[in-house]
């Protein structure tokens, strides 16, 4: 619908603009993504988690990613764009059949009013929502998954005084080779050992169900052992594990309701303004997308054009963007000590848009050649 509504100029425009936000997102995006999902690779490696379910869990951090890659894509997309034009003289030709600053910057504008529309979904919805959904299966991998905690060739304490060993493990979970000490009974400790066996998961707790093997128990009074085959047995580890519905919360977790209204609980009390200030960042951030388009806007559009090339400009956009993530980064930290700061996360954007309006829309232009100096010529 939004465009319909444009010209040719501007479709023009937010077309090239669109574009080419859409490949620095996209390259962005996979290289944050690709650093920080190899943190997970051990768990692949090493552990044995499904390969479906290291992916599922990489790609809950993509909305946590896009809401600081889309900000920075858009103001390097315009940056680049209007140089370009401004290089190829089109925008020369623009001014020359009589558009205005406003109508230039307009396909700006508007794809950055996309981007704050994005940019609010991701912040009150995407992101607590796919944020809350990584903690609870991290917690649950770190916690419940228990065939992850069994490495091959290792001694494997998967609960207080009980041992596992494993020589090899296949790839639907079966395992060979299996020793298990179990030292729960300090007078009496337990030795099993079994060619084949399976650690599983029930209601009361993990248990090790091991097959064609024999039991040892060592006497420490009568120093006798104790020796007993068996063709299956099953041997309770009953491991505490944390539930994940009363493990606490992250700010970055919760809805916006969550945030401006924490709840009693002695955590929440304690970071009260830590999470009162994550819920004015959410509300805030969105800001610095349009902030971010009317800095690039504003520095490319003021002045006439420069046969030797607008890389001072650039420059001093960059600086000024760099300063202002900074700023805002500066002031999240702040409002998580004090109140004072949550009107200025508010303001640091909408004081950007306005000093960048004006001096866009007082663009300076070179002064006049001399009378003189033109008859001369």
């Amino acid at each position: 619908m939004v465009f319909r509504l444009m010209d040719g100029i501007t479709k023009y425009v937010f077309r090239q603009v669109g574009t080419v936000m859409f490949f620095i997102t996209l390259c962005l995006t996979l290289a944050i993504w690709l650093t920080q999902s190899l943190r997970f690779v051990d768990l692949i490696v090493n552990r044995g988690l499904p390969v479906v379910e290291f992916l599922y869990l990489s790609m809950l951090l993509l909305p946590r990613f896009l809401v600081v890659v889309l900000p920075v894509a858009l103001f390097a997309s315009v940056l680049f764009t209007y140089n370009r034009l401004t290089m190829d003289s089109e925008l020369i030709v623009c001014r020359a059949v009589g558009f205005s600053q406003a109508a230039l910057a307009r396909p700006a504008v508007l794809l950055a009013g996309l981007v704050m529309l994005v940019l609010y979904g991701m912040n009150l919805y995407f992101l607590p929502a796919s944020y809350a959904a990584f903690k609870d299966l991290q917690w649950a991998i770190r916690n419940e998954y228990s065939n992850i905690l069994l490495q091959e060739g290792a001694f494997n304490e998967v609960a207080p005084n009980v041992v596992v060993y494993v020589r090899h493990r296949e790839g639907d979970g079966d395992l060979r080779g299996i020793m298990v000490h179990d030292m729960r009974r300090a007078d009496a400790p337990v030795t099993l050992m079994a060619e084949t066996g399976a650690l599983i998961r029930t209601e009361a707790g993990p248990r090790v169900m091991l097959v064609n093997g024999n039991r040892q128990v060592v006497d420490r009074g009568t120093k006798r052992v104790s020796l007993l085959y068996f063709d299956r047995y099953t041997v309770e580890i009953n491991a505490e594990r944390a539930q994940v519905e009363n493990r606490w919360h992250e700010p970055r977790e919760r809805f916006l309701g969550a945030l401006f209204f924490p709840d009693d609980s002695p955590a929440d009390r304690r970071y009260r303004l830590q999470i009162i200030a994550e819920g004015h960042n959410r509300l805030s951030s969105p800001l610095l997308a349009l902030a971010f388009t009317m800095v690039a806007v504003a520095a490319l559009l003021h002045g006439d054009f420069n046969r030797r090339g607008q890389s001072a400009r650039i420059l001093i956009a960059c600086v000024v963007v760099i300063a202002l993530q900074a700023a805002a980064m500066g002031l999240v930290s702040l409002g998580a000590r004090s109140t004072s700061a949550h009107l200025a996360m508010y303001l640091l954007p909408i004081v950007t848009v306005a000093v960048s309006l004006w001096v866009m829309v007082h663009r300076r232009r070179r002064p006049a050649a001399p009378a003189a100096a033109v008859a001369a010529e």
